[in-house]
C-alpha cells in the first residue's frame, strides 16, 4: 500500500536545543514545496548571481499523523523522491535516516520508531547554500510518501520490466519481481502478472508459486511473449502495463514501453531500427515561479511545449530528473539523458556535493536507476557533467568504476559524460591552460575552441572518454570531424552547445554518423546564472564586466522558451533548422536599445529581439528586422509594397537581415526557394489596449496535489492583438477551492516575488499558476487598472 504524505505540513526556522522557542512561526505548507522561493533575494546575497540572489536556506518541515495499531507487524518505509539538501529525517523525535544529495530518491525504514494506535510526529531539516552554480530551492520539493507492506512483499522498486528482444513481428518481454520475506516463518506465496496492451485490453498473464524462508530476497522472472506488439517510441509512445500482485494483495502497476535502442559510429542511433537524432533541450530543474517544486501538471506542461516547439530529447541538467517529467516523457514520446550530478570529488561551489560524494555515490546512482529501469523514455545515463578530473589518471578510474557499476545495476542502457575539454585541460595543466576570468568567460569571449581537438586534449580524455557508450562533448564540435578519423569506433553527442550556433551545428550533426544529437543550452529559461543570454548594453545603469548580471537580474534569460512557456524568437529559428517549420518567422530588434553600444553579447544569447510590430514613438525610425527562413531569399512587405529584399545565409544559416523605417501595418516576410515562393508569415501593429486575455490551460482539473492550472495573461486591443509595447500592472485574486501558487512574467530583470498576486507584464503577457485545495470550482479574476475585469472559472475534481 503506497499512500501520499504531501497534505499538512508545516514550515518553520531549525531551533537547536539552546533557542528560544516563545516565537516559532509555522506556516502551512503542500508538498512538492520550494521553501527558499519566498525568501529576500538581495545584491549581497552569498551565491549571487548564480543563485539568482537568493540567500542560503535552513528550515524544519514537520507532521503529524496516526499509524493505525493494525499496522503492526508490517514494514512501514518513507519515500521521499527529492529533499534540498542534506536532508535528516526524525520520528518521534527519534533520527530514522538522512541523505546528503538533494535530488536523490531515497527510502527510510519508519517500523523501529513508530507508535502504533497513536498520533506519530515527522520532523525533516534541509539546509541549503552554496552548493550550486544555478538556483537550487530548498526543501520537500518532490513529493512524499509512505508504504505499508506485509512482512512477505514485493520491495520497492522491486518490479522491473524489459524488452529482452524483439524480432519477427513477436516481443519478448521479461517482468523481474524481487520479493523479501521480512517475516519469522516459511511460506509459499503465488505472485500473478497481468499484461495490458495500450488500449487498456489484457494480452497476456502468468502466475508461479514462490517459498520463501525467514530472510529470504529472491527474483521471480516470467517471460512474456507479445505478437504484432506495438512499439514504444518518440513519434507513437505506446504504453503498456504490467499489473503485479503477490497473493492478491500486494499490488503494484507499472507502465512501460516495448522498444529496442542500438547505436553505433556508422549508423547512428536506432530505436525500434529507426534513425533517430536527437533534437535536445538542456533544462535545469525549476518551474519558474513554483521555484524547485516538481509539481506533476507543471512537469508535465514543460514536456509538452517542449514537444511542440520542436525537440525530442532531453537533458536533465545536471541532476536526476523527477518522476513526474518521467512520467510526462514517457506519455509524450520524449526521449531523456537522465544526469546524475555537476561533480565528483572537485568541488565547483564550497558548500556542494563533491565532500560527500565518496560515499554516496553508489546508493545515489542506484536510486536513479531504480527510479529510472521501468520509463522507456530514459535512453541513456550521464554520470557526469564537466567533471573536472576527467583529464587525469584517477579521474578515469573513477570514470570507469561508475560507468561499470551503471552497467551493473542496468544493462540495458547507454552510459554517457558531458565532458568539457578545456575544464579537463585546466584542471591538468593549469600552468599551461590557465583561465584568468572564469571558463564561462574564455568559452564566451577568448576562443572556445583553442586546444579543443589538438593532440594534448585527445590524449588528456582518452582514458576516461573509453568507458562510455557515447561520448558527450560539452561545446567541443570542432572533435566531431577530427575523433571520427582517430577513433572510428567513438559514438559522440553534442551534450552541451551553444544556442546561437544551431545553424551551423545542426548540418554537422546530419553529416556525422559519429554523432548521434545535439543538446541546446537551454530549451527553457531557468533561475539563476543570471543573464548569460542577456545583451548588456554600455548605457545600462547595470553595466559592469562579465558574463552574469548584476541584482535584480532573475534568470539566465537563454532559453527558447521562456519561464512562462511561451517561445521566443530562437526557437522558431530552432525550428526552421530542423526542417519542422516551412513557413519564414519575423523577428524585430528592440528599437529603444537602437543607438546602444553592446558590451556583452554571450555565445548563450541570441538577438535582443521580439516577433512585433507595434513601437509607437519610434514612427519613422530605423528597424532591424530579421527573417528565418529555409530559403535563398526573403522579401519584406509592408502593407503589401516591397521594402527589402536580400539573400539568407549571408551572416548566419537561415536567417536574412533588413534595415527598414518602421510605419505601423502589417508587415509580411516571403521567402523564395529557387526563385519559387516557399512560404509566408506576418505581423501586425497592435492598436491601443483595449482589454486582457485571459485563457487557462484546463477549465477541469483534478482534486490532487499533483495538479494545476495555468492561467496566461495577455494586454490586447480591440481586435484581440497582444499589445507589446504598453505593459500592465496586473493582479490576480484567487477564491473558492484553490489557491494562487505562482505568478510571473518572463522579465529576466525584476523585483517582483513568484508569491505576490500582482505582476507587471512583460512584452504584454503574464503567467499565474493555480493550485486546488479540495473538490468544487475555483474562480480566477484578473484586474488591471482602467480595464474590464475578467473572470474564468476553474471545475476541481468533479
Amino acid at each position: 500500500m503506497k499512500l501520499s504524505l504531501n497534505d499538512g505540513w508545516a514550515l518553520r526556522r531549525p531551533v537547536g536545543p539552546f533557542d528560544s522557542l516563545s516565537e516559532l512561526q509555522l506556516t502551512p505548507v503542500r508538498l512538492p514545496h520550494d521553501a527558499l522561493r519566498d525568501s529576500e533575494r538581495s545584491a549581497s546575497a552569498p551565491g549571487r548571481g548564480s543563485g539568482a540572489y537568493y540567500p542560503n536556506g535552513a528550515f524544519t518541515y514537520m507532521k503529524s499523523f496516526f499509524v493505525p495499531a493494525e499496522w503492526e507487524g508490517q514494514i512501514v518505509r518513507l519515500e521521499i523522491e527529492g529533499a534540498f539538501r542534506k536532508a535528516q529525517i526524525f520520528v518521534n523525535e527519534e533520527f530514522a535516516g538522512n541523505r546528503a544529495d538533494g535530488y536523490a530518491r531515497f527510502f527510510v525504514d519508519l517500523t523501529p520508531f513508530l507508535r502504533f494506535g497513536e498520533e506519530n510526529s515527522f520532523r525533516i531539516e534541509v539546509r541549503s547554500g552554496g552548493d550550486s552554480r544555478w538556483y537550487s530551492g530548498a526543501g520537500l520539493h518532490r513529493p512524499v510518501s509512505l508504504h505499508v507492506d506485509e512482512p512477505i512483499h514485493i520491495e520497492p522498486d522491486g518490479v522491473r520490466v524489459t524488452t529482452v528482444r524483439v524480432q519477427d513481428g513477436c516481443a519478448v518481454v521479461e517482468c523481474a519481481s524481487t520479493l523479501r520475506n521480512a517475516g519469522l516463518v516459511s511460506r509459499t506465496v503465488t505472485l500473478s502478472t497481468v499484461i495490458s496492451g495500450p488500449d487498456g485490453r489484457s494480452i497476456d498473464m502468468d502466475a508461479v508459486p514462490v517459498t520463501l524462508a525467514p530472510g529470504d530476497r529472491t527474483v521471480v522472472r516470467q517471460r512474456f511473449y507479445i505478437d504484432d506488439p506495438e512499439l514504444w517510441g518518440p513519434e507513437r509512445p505506446a504504453l503498456h502495463q504490467a499489473e503485479v500482485t503477490l497473493d492478491g494483495a500486494d499490488e503494484r502497476r507499472i507502465n512501460f514501453g516495448i522498444r529496442s535502442v542500438t547505436v553505433d559510429p556508422r549508423r547512428g542511433l536506432r530505436i525500434n531500427g529507426e534513425e533517430v537524432l536527437l533534437r535536445g533541450a538542456c533544462i535545469h530543474h525549476d518551474n519558474g515561479p513554483l521555484g524547485a517544486a516538481a509539481i506533476g501538471r507543471a512537469e508535465e506542461r514543460r514536456v509538452e511545449l517542449l514537444k511542440e516547439a520542436g525537440f525530442n530529447a532531453l537533458r536533465s541538467s545536471h541532476n536526476p530528473m523527477s518522476s513526474a517529467m518521467l512520467d510526462a516523457c514517457d506519455r509524450l514520446g520524449m526521449l531523456v539523458m537522465d544526469e546524475a550530478w555537476d561533480m565528483w570529488v572537485r568541488f565547483k561551489t564550497l558548500g556542494d556535493y563533491s565532500s560527500d560524494f565518496p560515499q554516496w555515490w553508489k546508493p545515489d546512482i542506484a536510486a536513479m536507476v531504480a527510479k529510472d529501469q521501468n520509463h522507456p523514455s530514459v535512453i541513456m545515463y550521464s554520470i557526469g557533467n564537466e567533471i573536472a578530473e576527467v583529464g587525469s589518471p584517477h579521474g578515469s578510474r573513477l570514470a570507469r568504476e561508475i560507468a561499470e557499476h551503471v552497467r551493473s545495476l542496468d544493462p540495458t542502457r547507454l552510459v554517457t559524460n558531458g565532458v568539457n575539454v578545456l575544464l579537463a585541460m585546466k584542471n591538468e595543466d593549469p600552468g599551461v591552460f590557465d583561465f584568468q576570468d572564469g571558463l564561462n568567460e574564455e568559452m564566451a569571449f577568448d576562443g572556445r575552441d583553442r586546444r579543443g581537438s589538438d593532440e594534448a586534449a585527445t590524449r588528456r580524455i582518452e582514458e576516461s572518454s573509453a568507458s562510455l557508450d557515447v561520448l558527450g562533448l560539452n561545446y567541443a564540435e570542432t572533435r566531431y570531424i577530427t575523433d571520427r578519423e582517430r577513433y572510428p569506433r567513438r559514438v559522440l553527442v553534442g551534450s552541451e552547445t551553444f544556442p546561437s550556433q544551431i545553424g551551423r551545428l545542426w548540418p554537422m550533426v546530419k553529416s556525422s554518423p559519429n554523432v548521434i544529437g545535439d543538446f541546446t543550452w537551454t530549451g527553457w529559461d531557468y533561475l539563476g546564472e543570471v543573464g548569460i543570454g542577456a545583451t548588456a548594453y554600455a548605457e545600462e545603469p547595470d553595466a559592469v564586466p562579465g558574463l552574469e548580471r548584476e541584482y535584480p537580474f532573475l534568470t539566465a534569460w537563454c532559453g527558447d522558451i521562456d519561464i512562462t512557456g511561451h517561445r521566443r524568437p530562437l526557437s522558431f529559428y530552432r525550428e526552421i533548422v530542423f526542417g519542422l517549420r516551412d513557413a519564414p518567422y519575423i523577428a524585430v530588434h528592440r528599437p529603444e536599445h537602437r543607438d546602444h553600444t553592446i558590451t556583452m553579447q554571450s555565445p548563450w544569447a541570441w538577438s535582443d529581439s521580439i516577433s512585433s510590430w507595434t513601437w509607437p514613438g519610434h514612427e519613422d525610425g530605423s528597424m532591424v528586422v530579421e527573417v528565418y527562413a529555409d530559403a535563398d531569399e526573403v522579401s519584406l512587405l509592408l502593407n503589401g509594397m516591397e521594402i527589402c529584399r536580400t539573400a539568407v545565409g549571408v551572416e548566419m544559416p537561415k536567417l536574412a537581415r533588413c534595415e527598414v523605417r518602421y510605419s505601423p501595418g502589417e508587415l509580411t516576410a516571403v521567402a523564395f526557394r529557387d526563385g519559387v515562393e516557399a512560404g509566408r508569415f506576418s505581423i501586425h501593429t497592435a492598436e491601443e489596449v483595449a482589454g486582457l486575455s485571459v485563457v487557462v490551460d484546463r477549465e477541469r482539473i483534478a482534486d490532487s496535489d499533483d495538479d494545476l492550472a495555468f492561467v496566461e495573461i495577455e494586454v490586447h486591443d480591440s481586435r484581440g492583438r497582444l499589445v507589446t509595447g504598453d505593459d500592465r500592472r496586473i493582479t490576480l485574486e484567487v477564491s473558492g477551492d484553490a489557491v494562487l501558487a505562482g505568478m510571473c512574467s518572463a522579465n529576466p530583470r525584476t523585483e517582483e516575488r513568484f508569491d505576490s498576486p500582482t505582476w507587471s507584464t512583460f512584452d504584454g503577457r503574464a503567467l499565474a499558476v493555480v493550485r486546488p485545495s479540495g473538490k468544487g470550482t475555483a474562480t480566477v479574476t484578473v484586474r488591471a487598472a482602467g480595464l474590464k475585469e475578467v473572470t474564468r472559472v476553474i471545475t476541481i475534481g468533479m
